[in-house]
């Protein structure tokens, strides 16, 4: 029975949202990518904002409002920052599935004309190097003898049935564990953290308390206005904008006036919150229950109802406010600083950064409605930030802290690293004070 071809042809299933996930992140920790922290976050914004709304065309002031803090009416005519980007991004991509990706099999690229995504497999150039020419097939077929055309016996026939069903069932057999293995590995690339089960209990703990958790990195025009202004800033006030109106009451130029609330328009984050932000998502890899916010978007609702995660210290993360008074060890930007409130015995009252070492406070602590949980993290410089994510992530780390906590299942708790560091990258991390705060 003759078959035609495009009935052999099967169109490749469209990769699931792990795999192109766990392609993104090799992608953005490549030589192209991972020294562009700005590029990085439009990319995973183009993604996730195409996976959650396909049938939706992204437009550019869309993206010139959300990546590079544009009004939402700007001119995308005088203005081509997002072109730009995009356009550098999509080269950078390209140089990376040309060298370091060179064996990926699912590619990703930006289509010219469009910002929306496209995830595709590979195509492999066909072998043709031990094809049979067409004469040769011919002979062969004409040179079958006779006799291997003769219907055989009803016994041949169940012989080669069961020689054949037992073929076709090793190789699915074979299949199966190469599908598995395969599988496996990928899951425990992807989630390598739940193999690590220090590390998991905790987060399973944070992440499992709520159904989402929110990543909320410091706004640092809010900080930079203070520092220069040389005034603070309540929560209230942050969210209810009145900076503005102060500022403008404050002797001074009408050019500071001007500069300082040029800054405040600007919807500033620093690098390394960003990055560690970045490591904390790749826990849930699908986007389904982590969700990334600046301060100054952040509202009151989604903290009383969802788990948060809150980066930076009270001077450029406003939200820190509402923890305050549960706070034993506080961070201060301008020293830079941390203030141990209550010094038990061997322990000091202000602990201050200097030369080569910094320190970072982490607090694990019921959300304000005490249906979910939140988990603070102010480092004094980006090397502290950088050992606290490094601290959340290493089971040597989580365990030994544990293990003086004298615990099994994780309570809340406040906990004073001091790192020492050299050439901005932190080398060794301990513990100097933690508290265990009641549940």
């Amino acid at each position: 029975m003759e078959l035609r071809e495009e009935e052999n042809l099967q169109a490749p299933e469209i990769p699931d949202r792990e795999a192109r996930w766990a392609l993104l992140e090799r992608l953005s920790a490549s030589t192209q990518l991972r020294r562009s922290a700005r590029l990085q976050e439009l990319l995973f914004f183009l993604v996730k904002r195409s996976l959650d709304d396909p049938c939706e065309r992204l437009h550019e002031q869309e993206i010139g409002a959300r990546i590079f803090n544009r009004p939402d009416s700007y001119d995308t005519s005088v203005d081509n920052i997002v072109r730009t980007n995009v356009s550098d991004l999509r080269r950078r991509i390209e140089a990376y599935f040309n060298s370091d990706g060179a064996s990926e099999k699912l590619l990703v690229e930006i289509p010219r004309g469009s910002y929306s995504p496209v995830f595709k497999y590979r195509t492999a150039e066909p072998d043709t190097s031990s094809a049979v020419p067409p004469q040769t097939q011919t002979v062969v077929t004409e040179a079958v003898a006779p006799a291997q055309v003769i219907a055989p016996s009803s016994l041949r026939v169940w012989k080669t049935a069961l020689a054949v069903a037992a073929g076709a069932l090793i190789l699915a057999l074979a299949a199966a564990c190469i599908f598995w293995s395969q599988y496996r590995a990928l899951r425990q690339s992807v989630y390598a953290w739940q193999y690590r089960p220090t590390v998991a209990a905790l987060w399973n703990a944070i992440l499992g308390a709520n159904p989402n958790t929110d990543v909320v990195i410091s706004d640092a025009g809010i900080g930079l206005t203070e520092a220069l202004s040389h005034q603070t800033f309540t929560l209230d006030q942050y969210l209810a904008h009145s900076y503005f109106q102060q500022l403008q009451a404050q002797p001074g130029s009408p050019d500071m006036h001007a500069g300082l609330n040029r800054i405040l328009s600007w919807n500033l984050a620093s690098p390394d919150e960003f990055l560690l932000a970045r490591r904390i998502l790749a826990l849930d890899p699908v986007g389904k229950d982590l969700h990334l916010y600046n301060a100054r978007n952040y509202t009151p609702d989604l903290i009383k109802h969802d788990n948060v995660i809150l980066i930076g210290a009270r001077k450029t993360n406003p939200w820190d406010e509402l923890f305050d008074n549960r706070m034993n060890f506080i961070t201060e930007f301008d020293s830079p600083r941390v203030v141990n409130r209550h010094p038990a015995a061997g322990e000091q009252a202000v602990y201050p950064e200097a030369g080569s070492v910094d320190y970072c406070v982490i607090a694990y602590l019921p959300n304000p409605d005490g249906n979910g949980v939140v988990l603070l993290i102010d480092g004094t410089n980006s090397e502290a930030t950088e050992a606290a994510g490094d601290f959340l992530l290493s089971e040597d780390q989580l365990s030994n802290f544990q293990k003086m906590l004298h615990v099994s299942e994780w309570p809340y708790f406040q906990v004073l690293l001091k790192v020492s560091s050299v050439r901005g990258t932190p080398l060794t991390t301990t513990v100097e004070a933690y508290r265990v705060n009641p549940r």
